[in-house]
């Protein structure tokens, strides 16, 4: 599943494309892909809108339009194509935008896991789906005191917890592991047993690892591919995750991989006692 840093640089990537253009026509082939509102109005909705910029809210790529907001979740393998009018539709693109200059852009979603929302400019953070979201990773309120308060009462593990996207947005399961391993945390501790320090490191090193991978691409997943210029060289900076049985680049022990509340989770049991 893309993370912020993937969301970031299929932001970036759809930018110098989109910005500026007309949506002159939008076909849905797949209608649960769209969440809010019917079809119908979410087509009616976009028709004749300016895309105006582009930006992103935890997961979300955030394009404010004329009068409206489109939010997509691009989930676990939703991706962009662009393809010049008449070209002939793939198996698995979903919904197409028209821009007047008959350019298209195409949602690829071998899954059809992803969500889009046509949203009001006035509500689009009192609203779903971003109203609920937690902190980015780099907004001054992400503080140590914030966490402890979000944790105090969590029994849960702090490999779920930092999930938990009404704490903070952004994060999935690889930057969760790299960043547990940097701050020398178990992912099996409870997310309520986590001192201030141990709060404050975590900061820090979400800070650090996500600002490396949105440097350098995100991590290649299937979601992107270097046609939306998104090449994800991160995946050779990773330190744990998807390193399994490898030797930890700290003390030379072997890298673990559980599974923690259905999750993949790679650590090493030595340097994260």
């Amino acid at each position: 599943m893309p993370e912020k840093p993937e969301v970031i640089t299929v932001s970036k990537a759809l930018e110098k494309n989109i910005i500026h253009k007309v949506i002159k026509e939008v076909r849905v082939y797949w209608n649960n892909i769209v969440s809010m509102p019917d079809v119908v109005n979410f087509k009616k909705r976009l028709e004749k809108q300016r895309i105006l910029s582009i930006t992103t809210r935890g997961k979300f790529l955030v394009l404010m339009l004329s009068d409206y907001v489109l939010l997509i979740h691009l989930r676990m393998e939703g991706k962009f194509t662009f393809r010049k009018k008449d070209t002939p539709l793939s198996k698995h693109e979903h919904v197409v935008f028209v821009f007047e200059d008959d350019l298209e852009m195409r949602y690829h979603d071998v899954r059809k896991f992803g969500k889009m929302y046509v949203v009001e400019k006035d509500k689009l953070y009192i609203d779903t789906p971003l109203k609920n979201l937690g902190y980015e990773f780099d907004d001054k309120g992400l503080t140590s005191d914030y966490l402890l308060e979000k944790f105090k009462n969590k029994n849960k593990f702090i490999k779920t917890v930092l999930l938990d996207q009404t704490i903070i947005s952004g994060i999935g399961n690889i930057y969760d592991d790299e960043i547990l391993f940097m701050s020398h945390i178990n992912p099996y501790k409870k997310a309520r047993d986590l001192t201030k320090e141990e709060c404050e490191v975590i900061i820090k090193n979400t800070v650090i690892v996500l600002n490396r991978a949105i440097v350098m691409g995100g991590t290649t997943i299937k979601s992107f591919t270097s046609e939306e210029g998104v090449h994800g060289l991160f995946q050779n900076e990773l330190l744990v995750h998807g390193k399994k049985d490898s030797l930890c680049p700290v003390c030379n022990q072997k890298i673990i991989k559980d599974k923690i509340d259905g999750r993949g989770t790679y650590y090493c049991p030595n340097c994260q006692k």
